[in-house]
């Protein structure tokens, strides 16, 4: 082998390496996709989108998405309005792209630890948050509904109370907590027809009510497993096939039966509803108290002769709150609507998101 000296090279003995991220400058444009057509996301589920494109006509169809790159982390959840491209045609096998998030008219959000501030999103474009909880088996939990209210009066979303098991239970002494909020609420029960001797052919009393509150809208059921929610959507929904559980009788508690959220479509109407996962936390780490005060507007005026960093707690010194209730500068809401704007702003103080 003969050796050569660095003498003996020159500039075409050396090979350049083409570079591998490609000659074109980057750029922070992004493609527009005026070709995009809307869809509805209805579940999602390891990192593919189940969408419904052209809603309410006779094209309507599911469609299988992914996420483009460039919407980066971008949080994409069930009732979410977006764009999409590519292959749109829904047949088996096919994959479109999701490459626009419509601007939502409400997103309801939790966190998941009394510490952690960080979002975790649950649903978009809702209209109505429909707190489902049983009077009885398994007994039912104020810390819950409240945790719930207080995300729903941050979002902006309508809330609905939906009491179940009225047969075990009546509900009067449970509603009374929640009167001076001006909560709408339904009361169901299972009511065997004449003469059934098969307890599955048991109707609902209140569904009927039920489905005419959430015709046309968009809602979302969160409650605790065992509760009877998903036997509700069952009703709502012919063939949307939830599974129902049992209440653990050591625990008290129901035994989770959905795994992710699903959006489903009610019959004969342009209304949704989104089921959610049982309930076992709900951190509110991400809500800023005076965003819940301002869900108060009575009582957010009158805070305004409170004294500068007050946290309008019953512990609270020098709180304006009382007096100002008490001669009725609030107009209706009187003593017992402070006392439950307290009760939630002791619960998001508290934070602590297992106290449900």
């Amino acid at each position: 082998m003969v050796r050569r000296s660095v003498r003996d090279f020159d500039e075409s003995d050396v090979r350049v390496r083409p570079n591998r991220r490609g000659s074109r400058p980057r750029t922070k444009d992004r493609p527009k996709h005026e070709d995009a057509i809307t869809a509805r996301v209805v579940s999602v589920d390891r990192g593919r989108w189940r969408t419904v494109v052209a809603e309410g006509t006779e094209e309507q169809r599911a469609v299988t998405a992914m996420r483009a790159r460039e919407l980066g982390r971008s949080p994409v959840v069930p009732g979410d309005l977006v764009g999409l491209v590519g292959d749109t045609s829904g047949r088996d096998g096919t994959l479109a792209r999701i490459v626009r998030i419509q601007e939502r008219s409400s997103f309801l959000r939790r966190s998941a630890d009394d510490d952690d501030s960080t979002e975790r999103p649950l649903v978009a474009n809702v209209d109505v948050m429909v707190m489902v909880t049983a009077l009885a088996d398994p007994e039912p939990r104020g810390g819950m509904i409240d945790r719930c209210l207080v995300a729903a009066y941050v979002a902006g979303i309508d809330a609905l109370l939906v009491l179940t098991k009225a047969d075990l239970r009546t509900p009067e002494e449970f509603l009374a907590a929640y009167a001076p909020l001006g909560l709408e609420h339904v009361v169901t029960r299972r009511e065997s027809p004449e003469g059934a001797d098969d307890p599955a052919a048991a109707g609902i009393v209140g569904l009927e009510e039920l489905r005419e509150r959430l015709s046309g809208r968009i809602s979302v059921l969160i409650g605790h497993s065992g509760v009877g929610k998903s036997t509700l959507l069952n009703a709502l929904v012919p063939g949307a096939g939830r599974a129902t559980g049992h209440v653990n009788d050591v625990t008290g508690r129901g035994r989770h039966t959905s795994s992710s959220a699903l959006a489903m479509q009610l019959p004969e109407d342009d209304g949704w509803v989104i089921d959610t996962p049982g309930v076992r936390s709900f951190g509110l780490g991400h809500v800023d108290p005076d965003e819940l005060l301002d869900a108060f507007a009575d009582l957010a005026d009158l805070a305004e002769e409170c004294p500068r960093g007050c946290t309008h707690l019953a512990d609270a010194p020098d709180c304006a709150l009382d007096d100002l209730v008490a001669a009725g500068r609030a107009g209706t809401a009187g003593p017992s609507r402070l006392a439950s704007y307290r009760r939630l702003a002791e619960a998001l103080r508290r934070n602590d998101p297992w106290d449900i």
